[in-house]
């Protein structure tokens, strides 16, 4: 089997990266940075969605797992102090496959035919660059809402629990196929009106947003931000892929969502 392991970069995360990849060596797997069977994320969240957007086009292939050197993250279970049991699971033992779902992004262009699109484990945000952020809402193909405030936030089940949460939005658990849309700061008045509450789809239903008001708008897929110009239409559905995680041990979810924002 081949593996590769993604540091967060910081002296603890980098000297147990070290250790896992001579573990692993010494057990006879193959160190390949390129075509992993299984990539091991040693950090929080933020080095997992590192390791996820750069094997994005080998979903099918590479499967994860992550290793926290600080508080207890959504996607990193294992503890430093479980190295050695993670290098036995990892080198002895066949994983239990769990797959969440992926957003997918397109953003098409005033103009063009090509689009540009993108996939996100956690969240895609749009906001405007210049005045008030106006956004004509699509559900299905059909008209939903006019909305105006600071911007819209989609979200997948996992990455529920992240911006989306601090914006109000549900948790939701990953075993559902399902998108979310929140908002950011809606106008509502006798004028202006949105339905003020957070949008929960099914794999089914497709979400598009159309400018009203501007062409540039900031478009975030999980941490990476990028200024796009000449938008015509940006356009939110579940994924096709997916994303796998390679589980030796139990991970339940709501353990997860109680040990986060509970358990003293």
């Amino acid at each position: 089997m081949k593996f590769a392991v993604t540091s967060k970069g910081d002296s603890k995360s980098d000297k147990l990266v070290d250790v896992i990849k001579t573990y692993l060596l010494d057990f006879e797997l193959e160190y390949d940075e390129e075509e992993p069977d299984i990539v091991i994320s040693v950090g929080g969240d933020g080095t997992l969605l590192y390791a996820f957007h750069r094997y994005s086009s080998r979903l099918d292939k590479t499967a994860f797992v992550g290793m926290h050197t600080g508080h207890l993250g959504f996607y990193a279970d294992w503890t430093p102090d479980a190295l050695e049991k993670l290098v036995i699971a990892v080198a002895k033992t066949s994983y239990k496959p769990v797959e969440y779902p992926l957003l997918e992004v397109v953003v098409h262009y005033q103009g063009e035919e090509k689009a540009t699109r993108y996939l996100a484990l956690n969240e895609s945000t749009v906001k405007s660059i210049e005045g008030t952020f106006v956004m004509d809402v699509e559900i299905k193909g059909e008209h939903f809402e006019r909305f105006r405030g600071d911007g819209l936030c989609i979200s997948t089940p996992s990455g529920s629990t992240a911006y989306n949460k601090a914006l109000g939005g549900a948790i939701v658990h990953p075993s559902l196929e399902a998108i979310q849309l929140a908002e950011m700061a809606s106008i509502n008045n006798r004028v202006f009106r949105t339905v003020g509450s957070p949008l929960i789809l099914p794999a089914h239903h497709t979400c598009v947003l159309k400018p009203v008001n501007g062409q540039k708008f900031q478009i975030s897929v999980d941490h990476l931000t990028l200024l796009h110009k000449e938008v015509k239409s940006i356009q939110y559905r579940v994924a096709d892929e997916k994303i796998r995680f390679a589980r030796y041990r139990s991970f339940p979810f709501w353990k997860r969502v109680h040990d986060s924002f509970i358990s003293e």
